[in-house]
């Protein structure tokens, strides 16, 4: 792959360390990614050197899970937490795709995510970037952007698709799921597909975790049990907790030989 140029720099983005979005960025095989990024993530990938397909994984289930609820449930409204950076088939395009009334609103914190997202969005008036970070839910929920969007008399999907490893601690994350949870009317989902360390080696999981340590926003790997509990009393439509290609393999979507690295599930909301 040819090495990627560096993107002219936002005031604001630290670029002095790894950020996730740009790590994932890279493994995507993005361009919108530093040096600093590049050497962490080939760090990572010395280890685990399916690190790429793993992010492939991540982003097909994101596009399934999408695209089944739309279908499937009929909610046409989605909230993506910790959205990363514009790539190919991103929530709006495949909701919207199946639904042209879908509306979606992103949340980042990321200067170089809300740069391109805006960018990407500014005619697009069914769609809008926040910045904040997901950690302050009272905030998001309360912004006029998100309220001139989302009717909370009618179903919302929640997405927490590979961000709640960013928040280390485990009553936090669930404190998290459960905010916006409680916010959303009965019929609504939550989705959550995080990276986990059951099943794998620890030398890998350590060197993970070292580089992401020294990242913007330092991983955890949970184990499986711990993912489970990050749901609380939402109940786990089938297939459960799975691996994410695992997850409605049959709609559309890229699979392929799938790797355990990511589980993934969706919790509805009574």
């Amino acid at each position: 792959m040819p090495e990627p140029q560096d993107q002219p720099e936002p005031r604001t983005a630290d670029v002095s360390r790894p950020s996730p979005a740009r790590l994932y960025n890279y493994y995507l095989g993005g361009k919108d990614n530093f040096a600093v990024d590049r050497e962490a993530a080939e760090s990572i990938l010395a280890v685990m050197p399916e690190g790429r397909q793993v992010a492939r994984e991540n982003r097909a289930f994101l596009r399934r899970v999408v695209r089944h609820l739309t279908l499937e449930t009929g909610i046409r409204q989605f909230v993506d937490l910790g959205t990363g950076l514009p790539t190919e088939g991103n929530v709006h395009e495949v909701a919207q795709e199946v639904a042209s009334g879908a509306r979606v609103v992103y949340v980042d914190n990321d200067p170089i995510v809300l740069a391109h997202g805006e960018a990407m969005l500014a005619t697009d008036d069914q769609t809008t970037f926040i910045g904040a970070d997901m950690r302050e839910p009272d905030a998001i929920l309360g912004d006029p952007r998100l309220k001139a969007l989302i009717d909370f008399g009618e179903p919302v999907a929640v997405l927490f698709v590979s961000v709640l490893q960013f928040v280390p601690d485990d009553e936090e994350a669930a404190a998290l799921v459960r905010r916006f949870a409680e916010a959303v009317p009965p019929g609504s989902r939550v989705v959550i597909s995080t990276i986990t360390g059951t099943g794998q080696r620890e030398d890998k999981v350590a060197t993970i975790t070292a580089a992401y340590a020294n990242s913007t926003a330092p991983a955890v790997l949970r184990p499986r049990e711990r993912i489970e509990r990050l749901f609380g009393g939402l109940d786990l439509v089938p297939p459960g907790l799975v691996p994410a290609p695992e997850w409605h393999p049959g709609v559309p979507g890229e699979t392929g030989n799938g790797t355990s690295w990511v589980l993934a599930g969706v919790g509805a909301v009574s």
